[in-house]
């Protein structure tokens, strides 16, 4: 996607860069994770120990508290999706290490929500098969790409994101709560609705009553 910069009436188009290494393009995330993803920051290379060995990029918590792991490719071609389920599932036999570290940078009081934790992708670009992919997973998975433009500007976007169990359940909770308000609105009837089906012996005795009532 080209991108121009518009001064006195004259575009000028900013060439697209990358970045040096995936380091780099780490290092720029994780000092802007809240304002780039909404993810407060918790640990870098954060290590998964002797047995699943490994490093997890970026270890976070968003807003309502869900653990997240970020996991950086500098190209789409590196199959970044196998190794961030790779520590999703770590991270799920890992809740003591894990909720520690957290506290260690965010607070003894900060509340971890285990309900749904959360993997999010960041690569230049994404196939078709890997949001299928994903989506056949069922995990609550993100997918962004991102576009550098010199050395100044930086386009970020979300392609694909899996609904999480803690989304779906407040969506089928609203749902109910609106079935059931539907289900008990009052039903207001007429004068009509009354008499209908009514003799017209009913109708004229209705009616007498009426007039000497508001006689």
């Amino acid at each position: 996607m080209p991108l121009y910069q518009i001064k006195h009436q004259k575009v000028n188009q900013f060439k697209p860069s990358s970045f040096k290494n995936e380091r780099e393009l780490q290092k720029l995330f994780e000092t802007n994770l809240e304002e780039l993803l909404g993810v407060r920051f918790v640990a870098s290379e954060f290590t998964t120990g002797d047995r699943q060995r490994g490093r997890i990029d970026s270890l976070g918590v968003d807003q309502d508290g869900t653990p997240v792991i970020v996991e950086y490719k500098r190209s789409g071609k590196e199959n970044v999706i196998n190794q961030g389920l790779f520590y999703l599932d770590w991270l799920v036999d890992h809740k003591g290490d894990f909720t520690l570290a957290a506290q260690d940078v965010l607070g003894k009081d900060i509340e971890i929500d285990w309900s749904s934790p959360r993997l999010i992708l960041v690569a230049e670009s994404f196939s078709e098969y890997d949001k299928y992919a994903v989506n056949r997973i069922g995990a609550n998975i993100q997918l962004w790409t991102y576009r550098r433009y010199g050395d100044d500007y930086l386009f970020l976007e979300s392609i694909f994101a899996t609904i999480s169990q803690k989304v779906a359940k407040k969506e089928k909770l609203v749902e109910t709560i609106s079935d059931e308000v539907e289900a008990t609105e009052e039903i207001v009837y007429s004068l009509d609705d009354h008499l209908k089906g009514k003799s017209e012996d009913v109708k004229v005795l209705f009616e007498a009553l009426k007039e000497r009532i508001f006689r």
